[in-house]
């Protein structure tokens, strides 16, 4: 099993229902593995839900609802960011082709750590490469992952957060 984090943004539609509905969705994944379940120690850890302005992209846009989660799964890299991109589709997100960049979203699904692997392949890149940057990123996912460490950066994402905030 892998220990991964996502990052859940949105700021289009019914936000805290989109972001339920996603961290559900999620909890799916978690138990790819029929004999994985939270009794027998796979672990699905929800952070908190903040309220941030929306960084980069068009004036105008509404807030962002943002949580991160953590969780173990069986799915590979890839199979998993598939099916980020399937939950994101299924929200109404359009596909990466017909997307504004950093324009306002129903839902963001950003694969942000997966174990301490390093990945940087055409559609997947691992750790997110911008998440050291975002406050909006980082927040939450102290409260679901402060101790794991960036396997690029060498910091764990507690320190990442704290030097953010220097």
């Amino acid at each position: 099993m892998a220990t991964v984090c996502i990052g859940i943004g949105s700021n289009l539609g019914d936000r805290a229902e989109i972001v339920r509905q996603a961290i559900e969705s999620l909890r799916g994944l978690a138990r790819v593995d029929a004999s994985a379940d939270e009794a027998d120690g796979c672990r699905f850890v929800e952070g908190g839900v903040y309220e941030t302005d929306p960084v980069g992209g068009p004036a105008g846009q509404d807030k962002y609802l943002n949580t991160a989660v953590r969780f173990e799964t069986t799915l590979s890299p890839r199979q998993l960011i598939e099916q980020l991109l399937a939950i994101e589709q299924a929200a109404g997100r359009p596909q990466r082709s017909k997307r504004q960049v950093n324009g306002p979203r129903t839902l963001d699904l950003d694969l942000l750590l997966y174990d301490q692997q390093v990945i940087d392949e055409q559609g997947l890149t691992v750790p997110h490469p911008r998440m050291h940057e975002r406050e909006f990123v980082l927040r939450p996912l102290c409260d679901v992952a402060g101790e794991m460490t960036h396997p690029l950066l060498g910091k764990t994402v507690h320190e990442l957060f704290d030097d953010l905030k220097k």
